[in-house]
């Protein structure tokens, strides 16, 4: 039987913008309680105020204010059932190019941001033998893309992390679930060159994976489904079939393709946070 997601707590990182937002009002649509969390309060604010959301101020690099998120969320709303680690950032760069300070910033958003929110969610879900973490990754998680190699490297270490702390939780009553899902159209992706014979995405295609993973919780969830055996697939050919394969689907060519001159804007707000709101 699928989980009742009506008047559950569900707290979503990075829940102002794109993914998270989408994420959001899929969960108030089904009668969720929602807190989202976002490094610019001000703008998520704005946001909570027009989805029917609670807002909250959260810099996930900072594990002092993931505590303090989950308790006021708590305070407010009462135990939270569900745990979106939802906020990422990307940079795209030549990677001998990117800056020391985009290299931990996107470190520190996408890997410690997503540690930080499971450390503070599994003490007290343990302890109430319940609840609900689910990992946002991406396609990038299982694959290495030139261009936006820090990020695939961050994003493969909350993979190994996930796997881990699974284990760990086995026979607690928390799950833990990653969400694997192809590029879409976000701020994110501005400006980033496709690849041959992949759709871009709507941030309600991926929200609705997210839901859909809440009222049945499955460890891993491609999006779309279709790139799981695919992705897997990759994995049991030679290393030059893959690369070769790489190259026909233009993975390869990030790079040259990528405006980024379209990128400026995004790349500039999420490396200073502005009125507009920061982060994902």
């Amino acid at each position: 039987m699928p989980r009742d997601i009506k008047n559950k707590v569900v707290a979503i990182t990075g829940g102002s913008r794109g993914i998270g937002r989408a994420t959001a009002e899929q969960f108030i649509a089904a009668g969720a309680k929602v807190a989202i969390g976002a490094r610019n309060y001000d703008f998520a604010a704005k946001v909570a105020a027009d989805i029917n959301a609670h807002a909250y101020a959260l810099d996930v690099t900072d594990p002092a204010s993931m505590r303090a998120f989950w308790q006021q969320v708590e305070s407010d709303l009462g135990e939270i059932d569900i745990l979106v680690n939802n906020a990422g950032e990307m940079i795209v760069s030549r990677f001998e190019n990117e800056s020391d300070e985009d290299t931990a910033h996107q470190i520190g958003v996408n890997l410690l941001g997503t540690l930080n929110g499971m450390k503070t969610a599994i003490g007290p879900m343990r302890a109430r033998g319940r609840g609900h973490i689910i990992n946002m990754v991406s396609a990038v998680g299982m694959i290495g893309l030139p261009g936006c190699a820090t990020y695939s490297a961050a994003k493969h270490g909350v993979v190994g992390l996930s796997e881990g702390v699974r284990a760990e939780l086995r026979g607690s009553g928390v799950d833990l679930s990653i969400i694997l899902p192809i590029p879409a159209q976000t701020e994110l992706t501005s400006g980033v060159g496709k690849g041959r014979f992949v759709p871009l995405l709507t941030p309600d295609d991926i929200a609705g994976s997210v839901l859909r993973t809440a009222r049945r919780p499955v460890y891993n969830r491609y999006v779309p489904g279709w790139t799981n055996p695919v992705t897997r697939s990759l994995f049991l050919l030679p290393q030059p079939w893959r690369d070769a394969m790489g190259r026909f689907l233009k993975a390869d060519q990030l790079l040259r393709t990528t405006d980024f001159q379209a990128r400026t804007r995004y790349e500039t707000r999420v490396k200073v946070p502005t009125a507009e709101g920061a982060g994902a």
